[in-house]
């Protein structure tokens, strides 16, 4: 353990019906570092803090606090996109580029990092896109059916898509970016692979924002693409009874994953297996083809 971390109250239970403590979950942090540094370093981090423990209630952090050592690295974004940010509406963010990091966010209580769809200084241009999937019932069928059939509608438009868990009940389909193109514009794109497989799929999903009317169809959520949105991070821990964990998956792996599948109790034997998102940097495209493909499926 590094000189650098020293952890307080390690004994803290944390997640009061598994037993896992504070000491528990900075270890875990240490644990996956090495497969998780590499998909978060440089993207700003949103703390989801429970420093007594997720039986009472928890807080999202952006700002840095004051009393964070210098060594962890901050990066300062507006808070909104705007053209012209005054000090008031910039936000600085802690980012994570060693297990050191890691290990000190979990000591202040922060079980759930969640993270941009851009790196650092380039924050304007992301390097992923992202679908949220959460199930519409109790029956995971239309949840398999929706990542499958994006899965296949990505691949149509020449795009490599990464499948995970969100560490709660539905899955995040991940596709990675050259950052080229800008926030609004990956935003829109999403809009438009959503709104075309909706089309396919009109009884299964749907693009319809107010659950009113989504009339029990899976709703394709792309809301994460927005500016300084963010999600659970690959191999964060969710505050869930459980401590199940957001894990990257094969997409061989669909047709057999639950919710809650995968906990910080079990993750020495994912980590023993190889790593799904192997490559997942080497398989970034742009989206200017991808666009005229899309365009042509009408």
């Amino acid at each position: 353990m590094s000189d650098r971390v020293p952890i307080t109250h390690p004994d803290k239970v944390l997640f009061p019906a598994d037993g896992v403590t504070k000491g528990d979950l900075v270890a875990y942090y240490r644990a996956v570092a090495p497969r998780m540094l590499p998909l978060i370093s440089g993207r700003p981090v949103t703390l989801q803090r429970f420093p007594d423990g997720i039986g009472r209630g928890g807080f999202l952090q952006k700002q840095v606090g004051r009393h964070f050592p210098d060594w962890i690295e901050r990066v300062t974004a507006p808070n909104r996109r705007t053209r012209q940010a005054t000090v008031r509406d910039e936000v600085t963010y802690a980012v994570c580029r060693t297990a050191d990091d890691l290990a000190y966010l979990a000591n202040q209580g922060c079980i759930t990092p969640h993270v941009w769809l851009s790196r650092a200084p380039d924050i304007h241009h992301p390097d992923q896109m992202v679908f949220d999937l959460d199930p519409a019932s109790e029956d995971l069928g239309p949840l398999r059916l929706a990542a499958a059939s994006l899965n296949g509608l990505l691949d149509e438009l020449g795009l490599a898509s990464f499948l995970k868990s969100s560490g709660s009940r539905g899955l995040h389909v991940v596709v990675p970016l050259v950052p080229a193109a800008e926030t609004d514009a990956v935003k829109v794109f999403s809009i438009a692979v959503a709104e075309a497989l909706a089309a396919r799929h009109p009884d299964d999903f749907t693009t319809e924002g107010r659950i009113a009317r989504r009339g029990g169809r899976l709703y394709l959520d792309i809301g994460r693409n927005g500016y300084a949105q963010t999600m659970a991070a690959p191999y964060a821990v969710r505050a869930r009874p459980g401590a199940p964990v957001s894990v990257p998956l094969d997409w061989s792996e669909l047709d057999d994953w639950v919710p809650g599948q995968h906990t910080v109790a079990t993750i020495d034997d994912r980590l023993a297996r190889p790593d799904p998102w192997d490559g997942i940097e080497a398989a970034a495209t742009r989206l200017d083809e991808a666009g005229a493909r899309l365009a042509a499926l009408g």
